[in-house]
């Protein structure tokens, strides 16, 4: 596939997931004359308002391309009430990612603090942070966990493509947020489909419409709202978890079946059963978001780049075709073989590019990410052969990265491919 083509989706995700979930640093060690230049705005609401209108404008980059030419790379802003220094130089990110959290000490709009709460993986930091990401990531990156995801994932595809019909639009971002939600929800506390996950979803969207409101937690408004919905889903948690610990674990060969029988065999005592439920719910927030976003965007860009389409298709064609003759199921590693690997290889991609963040904030849920989208993308491929179009949209980067009209393209039911 055209590296120019994974360059350009790697440059939109990191862009709008920088603007909109930026981590921002207090420099504990800086004293005020070593600050970068720049301005902290008007009083108490700094340069929040241009900040928000360049976001929501078609190119949210002129906030910083703007200060970028009067500053530099590295300047200081005031936004959401609280002074920020802003980086847009890829070394100096790449820096902060990976230093200690002594050095640099991440904070987020107060909203989304205390949505998140104070034991929210996002905030700690530490040795209970290093605790929890290891053991997660660890976790996410066991080829048994992939193999489950891999089964997921191919299901979940099959029933929703299943659906499509031609003589109305399939709206990607829909179909998307609902297949990962899914798979995730799976993964963190094995809840399948059905009337819970049906009332942790619509809970969800209560929650995660919050993460960038207002900081006032009254009756009537969005914070107050999103933190009852968090409450119904910390209860639900709550309840899977007590089951858990009820029925205890077994035996020397146990294997763990989601992240929460992982943190559940862990004899830490800070991991109580108020941090595990409040931790399962922050990981939720990918199902939602960034990875369902990861598969439009490559569907969006894909689609306006049929050379791209072309290339990708016939890949997964191929391997399709050779496995079948084979007699041989798509592995995960085969997935992952497809259409992300390209960015790995160059260094310089990833050295200027980081979705994911990195250090001891990288993403543990890295390479799940990719491999759903690779999932999502082989199936729609393979199944339909370029034989869908998309309709005219645009990237809405805030509050939250989405397309605006939910990426609707047509697909030609006569031509799908075998499944």
């Amino acid at each position: 596939m055209d590296m120019s083509m994974w360059i350009v989706l790697g440059t939109a995700i990191f862009l709008t997931t920088m603007i909109l979930y930026r981590k921002r640093f207090r420099l504990r060690s800086l004293q005020r004359s070593t600050l970068p230049l720049g301005t902290l705005g008007w009083p108490f609401i700094g340069e929040t308002i241009e900040f928000v209108s360049c976001a929501y404008s078609d190119r949210p980059e002129t906030f910083m391309d703007k200060r970028c030419r009067i500053y530099g790379k590295v300047f200081k802003s005031h936004i959401f009430g609280s002074p920020t220094i802003v980086s847009t130089d890829a070394e100096v990110s790449k820096f902060v990612l990976q230093s200690d959290a002594k050095t640099f000490v991440p904070s987020y709009p107060k909203s989304l603090t205390e949505l998140m709460g104070e034991s929210s993986i996002l905030l700690i930091n530490g040795s209970l942070q290093r605790k929890i990401h290891g053991l997660i990531g660890a976790f996410f990156k066991s080829p048994h966990l992939k193999a489950q995801i891999t089964k997921d994932m191919h299901k979940y595809v099959q029933e929703s493509m299943e659906t499509w019909e031609d003589d109305h639009p399939i709206y990607v971002q829909d179909e998307a947020k609902n297949i990962a939600f899914q798979v995730l929800v799976k993964a963190l506390i094995s809840l399948n489909p059905g009337e819970e996950m049906e009332l942790l979803k619509k809970q969800f969207q209560e929650f995660i419409s919050g993460l960038m409101s207002l900081p006032i937690n009254i009756p009537g408004t969005q914070l107050y709202r999103s933190l009852k919905a968090k409450k119904k889903m910390a209860n639900l948690v709550q309840n899977i978890i007590q089951a858990r610990r009820k029925n205890g674990v077994s035996a020397a060969s146990w294997v763990p079946k989601d992240v929460l029988d992982v943190l559940l065999n862990d004899s830490n005592e800070q991991l109580t059963d108020d941090l595990l439920a409040d931790n399962m719910i922050d990981m939720m927030i990918p199902g939602e978001d960034s990875v369902p976003v990861l598969m439009t965007l490559a569907v969006k860009y894909l689609s306006d780049c049929p050379t791209a389409l072309q290339q990708l298709t016939e890949e997964n064609l191929e391997l399709k075709k050779l496995k079948a003759q084979l007699g041989q199921p798509l592995r995960w590693s085969d997935y992952l073989s497809l259409p992300f690997t390209q960015t790995d290889k160059d260094t310089s991609t990833t050295c200027n590019f980081t979705p994911f963040g990195g250090g001891q904030r990288l993403c543990p849920g890295l390479d799940l990410a990719r491999l759903e989208a690779s999932i999502f993308l082989h199936h729609l491929v393979t199944q339909f052969s370029c034989s869908w179009e998309a309709e005219e949209d645009t990237v809405v980067n805030f509050p939250t990265v989405r397309m605006k009209r939910r990426m609707p393209i047509w697909v030609k039911t006569k031509s799908r491919g075998d499944p």
